[in-house]
């Protein structure tokens, strides 16, 4: 672990550097690291094509593999990020508070960077970029663990943004890259609580829980989503399908894709027909209760499949003879990530969305929008499914702490 301590120590010695940076130079590390991938692409997609190629050899999963794969449309999408992270105010030293105590003291509340945050993820490569666009907008060292799938290709990336940061005099150790798959470096990564001050897990409930249970850093728990869609009684048969079919279709392998549906009884005639058709034709595998069973070819569903994040092309189905039991349901399966509920009765939704206790709740709309570049945040470090200090999408304000700057004039206690 020589190598890994001496890395570690790299980035925090470098830490107080780079949150000192100017912000018109940090805006411009970042435009220059979108021109740079765009540039590189070729190279970036060779690399790319060798890490998806040993995946398909070694049997992943499709869907596995559809995360890690990159086109050259993706890259240009990657590289619009970075800018529009560039474009964002600035967040550092802004005055969050202030206030002046009777006896003269003026108090400031002042959004400082964490530190050194080490990222450890699995299969997108995208990940990297985003993750070091917003480390280095808020002043922050990035130590990024990437999954060992896309090695060469997060290899790739890092090369091509540390070539950058040598144009700006910036030591390359702001940017961290840990290239040992093995899982014991990410073992003794999370214990580093004097070099890292804040551990990060995106990936599988696997990864996520490994390092909740062995971090002596302080961890931010992100990204498992078992997530769900209710379907009401007053639900618009055409909004319930086409919302289903996005947020199980569109991308299974993401966590904010639903795993579950909830159908009220009195929608099932008219809707839950019509929402397997076109489940079973997208290839959807369906999974259902006694209940569906009744309705439509499904295979029997388990407690297990209702507490399962697939990922992929399989759906449960529930039908539920009120919303309190769509409601207990959720609060004993949910991760707290994303849920949503597809109504016209709008006592029905205020009563949905106030209930369910997960980072995000959605009326008449998919659930596929929790991400932090539909929210605004121009990318996100991760999906927070947990209350401190951040819940839901972490963008740059997330990625701030603070301090108090207390201003006197010879007051003593």
């Amino acid at each position: 672990m020589e190598k890994l301590n001496k890395q570690l120590l790299d980035a925090h010695e470098v830490a107080p550097f780079v949150a000192n940076l100017d912000s018109t130079i940090r805006s411009a590390v970042l435009q220059r690291i979108a021109s740079a991938l765009l540039e590189s692409q070729d190279k970036i997609l060779f690399a790319n094509c060798v890490d998806v190629a040993e995946a398909e050899k070694r049997g992943l999963a499709a869907p596995m593999i559809e995360r890690m794969r990159l086109s050259s449309s993706q890259i240009q999408s990657i590289a619009e990020g970075v800018r529009r992270v560039a474009d964002l105010p600035d967040p550092l030293n802004q005055i969050l508070e202030t206030c002046v105590r009777p006896n003269g003291l003026k108090i400031e509340k002042v959004s400082v960077p964490i530190g050194v945050l080490g990222i450890i993820y699995e299969a997108r490569p995208n990940v990297s970029v985003d993750i070091v666009a917003l480390c280095l907008k808020t002043g922050n060292v990035c130590v990024l663990k990437g999954g060992s799938e896309v090695l060469g290709t997060n290899r790739e990336l890092v090369t091509v943004m540390h070539r950058v940061l040598c144009e700006f005099q910036i030591p390359e150790s702001a940017i961290t890259f840990i290239d040992d798959a093995r899982r014991e470096v990410v073992l003794h990564m999370i214990t580093q609580k004097n070099l890292l001050d804040l551990v990060i897990p995106r990936g599988g409930k696997g990864l996520i829980d490994f390092v909740v249970s062995h971090a002596k850093v302080p961890v931010i728990e992100t990204g498992a989503g078992n997530c769900h869609l209710y379907i009401d009684e007053f639900a618009d048969p055409a909004k319930a399908v086409a919302i289903a079919e996005n947020a199980k279709v569109s991308r299974p392998s993401v966590c904010n894709a639903i795993e579950t549906i909830l159908i009220h009884e009195k929608a099932v005639p008219e809707i839950l027909p019509k929402l397997v058709d076109v489940l079973k034709r997208d290839g959807v595998e369906i999974r259902g209760c006694s209940a569906v069973q009744k309705c439509v070819d499904a295979v029997p569903a388990t407690d297990l499949d209702f507490a399962t994040e697939y990922n992929d092309y399989i759906v449960t189905i529930k039908v539920v003879p009120s919303m309190d039991e769509a409601l207990a349901h959720i609060a004993q399966y949910s991760t707290h990530h994303s849920e949503a509920i597809i109504t016209e009765n709008k006592d029905n939704a205020e009563k949905f969305m106030r209930r369910v206790d997960s980072a995000c709740v959605y009326h008449n709309a998919s659930t596929r929008f929790t991400d932090g570049g539909e929210f605004g945040f121009g990318a996100e470090l991760g999906i927070s499914t947990q209350k401190l200090h951040a819940r839901g999408p972490m963008g740059l304000r997330e990625m701030t702490a603070y301090k108090y700057k207390i201003y006197g004039n010879g007051q003593v206690r």
